[in-house]
């Protein structure tokens, strides 16, 4: 399939990237600074500089893919920072898989609106660090969005703890639940997210749906 990730060169996307392109995936990989992606990376995809600012422009560069994921993200670094700059620039993405007529779009999410236990979003308890409230918040509205795009979508929600790591191939979905090990801790490698998000894009069973996966 021919796929586009958007905001490629951030951990998800560029993870998410390289899983496509082991399987065999044509990829366009879009980000506003092309030269953050990594060297073997970048020999294996179709580069394309864009910030994303312009919905007829991305329009055309998404046009004729498969499918596209998008890896936008809230800023982490600086508290002081709208992080509903992730509902306004996802809103441009959104409008140009719509233009494009491309049939699919995949998010890399925020496990914020995830059920930590019965009655208690992942956002309100207190294992949630306070200064991330605000991207958790950014995320719902996101996937409020998306409810009501009119697109096929689907929102891949990861646990709380995801970093780089070991691709096992190994995990485990949910759906509107935090998906935790035996021993209560929610957490997996970026390498593992990736294999979950490509295998959804091609055995679809969640479209215009979220789902969530840990380890």
């Amino acid at each position: 399939m021919k796929i586009a990730v958007v905001a490629a060169t951030g951990r998800g996307g560029s993870i998410a990237a390289a899983e496509l392109v082991s399987r065999g995936h044509e990829v366009i990989a879009i980000a506003r600074d092309l030269t953050k992606l990594p060297k073997e990376l970048l020999a294996a995809v179709t580069p394309v500089q864009d910030d994303l600012s312009d919905v007829s422009r991305l329009a055309n560069i998404i046009k004729g893919a498969d499918a596209v994921i998008s890896a936008v993200g809230a800023p982490r670094d600086k508290l002081d920072v709208d992080t509903d700059i992730l509902v306004r620039t996802s809103a441009q993405v959104i409008d140009a898989v719509r233009d494009a007529g491309v049939p699919r779009l995949l998010v890399v999410g925020g496990c914020g609106s995830l059920w930590f236990s019965p009655g208690l979003l992942v956002v309100d308890s207190e294992y949630w660090p306070k200064h991330l409230v605000p991207i958790a918040r950014s995320h719902m509205k996101l996937l409020e969005s998306l409810k009501t795009s009119g697109l096929n979508w689907t929102y891949v929600s990861p646990p709380m703890m995801i970093d780089l790591g070991e691709r096992t191939g190994r995990y485990r979905i949910d759906t509107d639940n935090l998906v935790k090990d035996e021993n209560g801790k929610s957490w997996m490698s970026f390498e593992d997210y990736a294999i979950a998000l490509v295998d959804e894009l091609e055995n679809p069973a969640h479209e215009r749906a979220r789902f969530s996966v840990g380890q």
